[in-house]
């Protein structure tokens, strides 16, 4: 990182999960930060604690449309990232992962900034390969239900690498496995924060399939040590680069690492598995090791005890029916 430089930081989806966690990031570290979100699945109350910092500024504005700022970099991390936020409007998420990749990156070149897209594993679709290394090219349905968000990442890497080559716009790629962390939103469908509610609400556990798919689990404060750190990188170092825990859980042992640290009594139960589901996933960091000095090192046992003092004071402040 190059420490004892301010500079003014543009974070897309600033107001969501990832992005607040890194906005909080870069302002400890001395730098304004423009927090760019339309709060589609971004919330206030995230951002909540930096509204009076003097380095914090907050926008409402949909990356679908251009935006003019000055800025030295950009994190783009504009998307909803869950199935059923990606799903719900499945158009508006492939136009947030091309059109927002087009704007960002025609607003970096304009004002000579370096631009990090945050991407995804499921660009990696379910893989035949495994762990993923970054030269794995995916096994993606490019007409499924997942599409949306799977193919709109993708051409999103696409346009990325054209801009490097066509524009010279100093960019950086991530792929982002399995994160979770406080400020996940509690109703987006992913696997950590639906079995936390569940069991802290004393509701039946649900377990897709047979439970034994396989998920990596990277606790936040991990992940945005990572970005940083690709953001801090040489214009030599494009990526795309895999950032994410090659811990390797089944979905049943999170499942059970949860009740046990809950002390919840909730039952697991069975549904069909999902379209396009993948079996496994487990990324391989040789890359982020050997050029960014990376390794998570936040056990998932610890990981989940945060995450769940979260939930259950979230869930405690919100009002009671009747």
């Amino acid at each position: 990182m190059r420490y004892g430089t301010t500079k003014k930081i543009l974070v897309t989806g600033g107001a969501g999960f990832l992005g607040s966690h890194l906005c909080e990031r870069l302002i400890a570290q001395g730098h304004e930060v423009l927090c760019v979100d339309n709060f589609f699945t971004g919330a206030r109350r995230n951002v909540a604690h930096l509204l009076d910092h003097s380095s914090f500024e907050l926008m409402r504005h949909d990356v679908t449309f251009p935006l003019y700022v000055e800025v030295d970099e950009i994190y783009n991390l504009a998307c909803p990232a869950s199935p059923v936020h990606y799903q719900f409007d499945p158009v508006q998420t492939t136009k947030t992962s091309v059109h927002g990749a087009i704007n960002v990156l025609g607003l970096a070149k304009r004002v000579k900034a370096t631009v990090l897209q945050a991407s995804t594993s499921e660009v990696y679709g379910d893989p035949e390969v495994h762990p993923q290394a970054e030269e794995y090219w995916g096994r993606v349905n490019p007409i499924g239900f997942r599409s949306c968000y799977d193919e709109g990442k993708r051409c999103a890497e696409t346009l990325f690498f054209d801009y490097h080559r066509q524009h010279k716009v100093p960019i950086k790629v991530v792929r982002i496995f399995n994160t979770y962390g406080p400020r996940m939103h509690p109703n987006d469908g992913r696997v950590v924060s639906n079995l936390i509610v569940q069991a802290l609400k004393g509701e039946d556990i649900t377990l897709y399939g047979d439970g034994q798919q396989t998920r990596s689990f990277c606790y936040v404060d991990d992940l945005i040590e990572a970005m940083m750190r690709m953001m801090g990188t040489g214009p030599e170092v494009t990526g795309p680069i895999n950032i994410g825990n090659p811990g390797e859980f089944t979905i049943r042992e999170l499942a059970e690492a949860v009740l046990d640290l809950t002390g919840s009594k909730s039952k697991l139960v069975h549904r069909p598995l999902p379209p396009d589901d993948p079996r496994q996933r487990r990324p391989d960091i040789t890359k982020a090791k050997d050029m960014l000095g990376w390794e998570p090192t936040i056990p998932l046992r610890d990981g989940l005890t945060k995450t769940i003092g979260y939930f259950d004071a979230y869930l405690a402040s919100e009002p009671k029916e009747g």
